[in-house]
């Protein structure tokens, strides 16, 4: 993983993001990521670059995290957002594996 800044809001991150190159915006399926409802990108075929966890400070729905993902398989960088917690998304193990912060 990379040397990466801290933000104080998810807009932030992904501005940043955007400037370096992660362009793409990727959506979670319960077994892969998805890009434009056409290409599914699975565990083996893309690497977490960054991840910016935000916690709300009041409301637990608050709480998210951005993922700066890079695909080399399909010359592709993008990136996702997805709720964690109680609200976080139904995802295959393998997935969850592939996405857990440490």
């Amino acid at each position: 993983m990379n040397t990466q800044p801290a933000f104080d809001t998810l807009t932030e991150a992904v501005q940043w993001l955007n400037q370096k190159g992660f362009t793409e915006d990727f959506n979670l399926k319960n077994d892969c990521i998805i890009l434009n409802n056409f290409l599914n990108l699975y565990p083996k075929d893309f690497r977490i670059e960054y991840t910016f966890r935000f916690e709300g400070d009041t409301d637990q729905g608050d709480e998210d995290i951005v993922y700066g993902i890079a695909s080399e398989k399909h010359s592709i960088k993008g990136i996702m957002t997805s709720a964690y917690g109680i609200y976080a998304d139904e995802m295959s193990t393998e997935l969850i594996k592939k996405l857990s912060v440490n």
